[in-house]
């Protein structure tokens, strides 16, 4: 169904993005990857990746934090694949602390990331996306951009920035053949997670393992993670004609959390 298409996936190098990628190219879509990591360690990953799905995949560099890595990273894609059909932003960071205390350069650097490359990805793939009439923008948010926690202020702020821009942006494309969706998972255990729950542990002299159940029990009702690999097969639905008339909205999954 998909077998042709080519997608760009921020932020892939490793947990949710790197499970969307591995779904896209397991179902023929040429792949961009991106994300920051040693340098040969992302090369052994987007040969491997090229290997055991038969799809093109390439990787780009860009910071997510300066608008014209961004398009630049869109521009080598459309050069490399033809195109972008699909575009995934996922690429994000974390920083807990009060507001009193919240480091601004942390607040500047989250909002940058987390928020605004979303936006100057979509400007300069949407397009491509308008002349080809197809195109999927799924924006991975969180229960973040739901509800809000504590000592969050920029990741909440940010996520909830990622709700009005996909609303915006699936509102402007309706009816075009494009769609502009929200996945808003909750607890993921990428590494972005799990730096949190070792900061648990450490803080409340619990084991790792209590400390992992403390953390993914105290907002989700199933007690379970959700994983990158759930998470890919949305994406891939959402990639579907199923989903032709999903736009301007949110797809939990999330245990039940935001459901409390």
């Amino acid at each position: 169904m998909l077998k042709g298409k080519s997608a760009i996936v921020t932020g892939s190098t490793s947990g949710i993005g790197k499970g969307i990628a591995e779904a896209l190219a397991g179902s023929g879509v040429n792949v961009m990857l991106n994300g920051f990591g040693d340098a040969a360690e992302i090369e052994r990953q987007r040969a491997a990746l090229a290997s055991a799905t038969r799809v093109e995949v390439a990787y780009h560099p860009a910071d997510m934090s300066k608008p014209a890595d961004i398009r630049d990273m869109i521009a080598s894609a459309e050069k490399t694949f033809g195109g972008v059909d699909i575009l995934v932003n996922n690429a994000g960071i974390q920083h807990v602390a009060p507001i009193e205390q919240f480091p601004d350069d942390k607040w500047d650097a989250i909002i940058a990331i987390n928020l605004s490359s979303a936006f100057h990805a979509i400007k300069a793939a949407l397009p491509g996306m308008r002349a080809r009439k197809w195109g999927r923008i799924i924006n991975i948010a969180s229960a973040h951009g739901l509800v809000a926690s504590a000592e969050k202020s920029a990741y909440v702020s940010a996520k909830h920035g990622i709700m009005g821009l996909t609303k915006t942006v699936g509102l402007e494309t309706a009816g075009s053949g494009i769609t502009c969706v929200a996945i808003c998972p909750g607890w993921v255990l990428t590494p972005l997670v799990q730096k949190q729950i070792d900061a648990k542990a450490a803080a409340e002299d619990l084991s790792p393992e209590a400390a992992k159940m403390a953390l993914v029990g105290e907002k989700q009702p199933s007690k379970e993670f959700t994983t990158p690999e759930q998470i890919g097969q949305t994406v891939l639905f959402l990639c579907s004609p199923a989903a032709d008339q999903i736009t301007g909205s949110a797809i939990s999954l999330d245990g039940g959390w935001v459901s409390q």
